[in-house]
């Protein structure tokens, strides 16, 4: 192929496509780089969910250099996962941000839009720490602008953006004691320079490198680099959660809003501008980090919360350490301590759910008790019990997520030593929505009417098959037809297909004024159903935001909340 001179739009939007495929390829190995005692998620799935989030909006976005740059642009801001995707997100932003300007891509520009990522990447982290990828991207840039200076084409501006990334990737362990004690590489850093790769396969057809064999940390390397983090500051390995979200707030707040999440939590990332942010920290306060914002006049949505400890315990790192630790401390034995594998929890959920997308979904809000459950399979008394006994709390509320699940739950009570309360939870979404307010250093019965308020403020529906013929309301019901059912008011949609059932349904369902509407996506559901009712929301209410949620509950092949 012969080689670029110029970085066009079709050359950027084949090098994101190009990174992307790469990261998916190279994630693995990459994510056997991490070595902090408590990762948020894995570096190379969340940069390549990112990614995808970012070519999906590519997919939709027409040619030309401002329409690319903006889909770049938007997507990484909406897509970025964990705390290494929001970084990569604002490196894209920052990117983008220059060459949008730009009537051509020349070498010197290429650079200028490097050295822009760089800046983005470090303004966007509170505590900025050298020896990770802001280092390998701070020194690609700085090598990219030397040699555009002294003239050199589009292609030499790469390579020797490269091979100074490379260099400073390779001299991250010198920099960052906890990954020499691990004896790794910065993950995110290397993640990034999958973006150079592109870049130099686009402009000059060089091969993108096979992915590699990381064989990672031994446990002896973790457990020094764990003792290493914790050294003279806060000890990360002690912040349990992980909080995400989206926040409206004006541009001039947002110093102070990352100088207030400085106060509870650390690994502070903060991207965006024009009034929309993506927000990423760790902390033992998940009220606080929303209240953060709250008080500064911001507007948390699409909160999501991820339990840190049990992250770390399925992959069998660092936890079994620290849980023994704990347990030495207290003089227990572990195999008689009640919540045995579960990090301690002044209140703890208990959750009924239909499906395994349900489940995991569930987990990442916090939720340390989940039971197999819903429509058609009602969990007993003694599988609820069983899942309070085994949570890490002496106080437990449970989520039943059925209005037949309800009398079972209350039981509970008068047949466990702990304090129990029931959140009277009909549907799934309910769940979902009462979970986004938890707090799990809160009472129980703080918790309870925060989630009650919570729950009771979301109009819920779901779609289903009839299996007899009947009568409704809104017309005869054959078998085999589909019904929509609202929470409240039964039976208010019947059609002859899933499609028409499901926009009836939400005709109904969603009102003027509403913000969000949440899709829970069955196990019958797919993916040209889903675009049925995305379009539909589309046109006919195209300022309410809306989330998709792989749930996988069988006979129901979608249910909803609308906020």
């Amino acid at each position: 192929m012969a080689t670029l001179e110029r970085f066009s739009p079709d050359a950027l939007r084949n090098t994101v496509i190009a990174f992307r495929d790469a990261m998916k390829a190279h994630a693995p190995g990459i994510n056997r780089l991490n070595v902090y005692p408590v990762p948020d998620g894995d570096t190379g799935t969340n940069m390549a969910r990112t990614l995808d989030a970012v070519v999906a909006e590519l997919d939709g976005a027409e040619r030309g250099l401002e329409p690319t740059c903006n889909a770049i642009s938007h997507g990484s801001l909406m897509g970025a996962r964990g705390n290494s995707g929001v970084i990569l997100s604002q490196i894209l932003r920052g990117l983008v941000g220059t060459l949008k300007t730009a009537s051509e891509g020349t070498a010197l520009k290429v650079a200028e839009a490097l050295k822009a990522a760089s800046a983005a990447a470090y303004l966007s982290v509170l505590k900025p720490i050298e020896g990770t990828i802001l280092t390998v991207v701070r020194e690609a840039a700085d090598a990219a602008h030397v040699a555009a200076e002294e003239g050199a084409t589009l292609a030499g501006v790469l390579r020797a953006a490269r091979q100074a990334g490379k260099s400073a990737l390779d001299r991250t362990p010198e920099m960052l004691a906890v990954l020499k004690d691990a004896g790794v590489v910065d993950a995110g850093g290397a993640g990034f320079m999958l973006l150079l790769d592109a870049a130099l396969n686009v402009v000059d057809g060089v091969p993108m490198p096979e992915p590699e064999e990381f064989e990672g940390p031994t446990e002896q390397q973790l457990e020094a680099a764990a003792h290493r983090h914790s050294e003279g500051g806060v000890d990360v390995s002690e912040l349990q959660y992980e909080v995400m979200y989206f926040m409206d707030l004006d541009d001039a707040q947002i110093q102070p809003f990352k100088e207030g999440w400085g106060e509870i939590g650390d690994s502070i990332v903060v991207v965006g501008g024009e009034g929309i942010w993506n927000c990423h920290v760790h902390t033992n306060d998940v009220g606080a980090a929303i209240e953060v914002a709250l008080d500064l006049g911001g507007r948390p949505k699409k909160i999501r919360v991820t339990d840190l400890f049990a992250e770390v315990a399925e992959l069998g790192e660092v936890a079994h350490a620290r849980r023994e630790a704990t347990l030495a401390d207290h003089g227990h034995d572990h195999s008689a301590r009640a919540g045995g594998g579960l990090p301690p929890v002044n209140c703890a959920i208990v959750a009924v759910s239909s499906g395994d997308g349900l489940s995991e979904l569930f987990g990442q809000l916090g939720v340390q008790g989940v039971v197999s459950g819903g429509q058609t399979l009602n969990p007993s008394t003694a599988e609820l019990l069983s899942a309070v006994e085994a949570v890490n709390a002496q106080q437990v509320i449970v989520l039943p997520n059925n209005k037949n699940i309800i009398p079972v739950a209350e039981q509970l009570n008068e047949l466990s030593s702990k304090t129990i309360v029931v959140v009277p939870t009909k549907t799934m979404p309910e769940g979902l929505a009462a979970l986004v307010v938890y707090d799990p250093e809160a009472d129980a019965a703080v918790n309870a009417k925060a989630m009650g308020q919570a729950s009771a403020s979301v109009v819920t529906g779901e779609v289903t098959q009839a299996v007899r013929a009947t009568k409704s309301d809104v017309g005869p019901i054959d078998q085999g037809d589909w019904i929509g059912i609202a929470r409240g008011e039964g039976i208010v949609a019947v059609a002859g297909t899933l499609d028409g059932a499901t926009v009836a349904l939400l005709e109904r369902l969603v009102e003027p004024g509403c913000e969000i509407v949440t899709i829970v996506e069955g196990l019958d559901a797919t993916a040209g159903h889903t675009d049925v009712v995305q379009a539909w929301l589309d046109e006919n209410h195209p300022d309410v935001q809306v989330e998709v949620h792989r749930g996988g509950q069988p006979l129901y092949p979608y249910l909803f909340g609308v906020e």
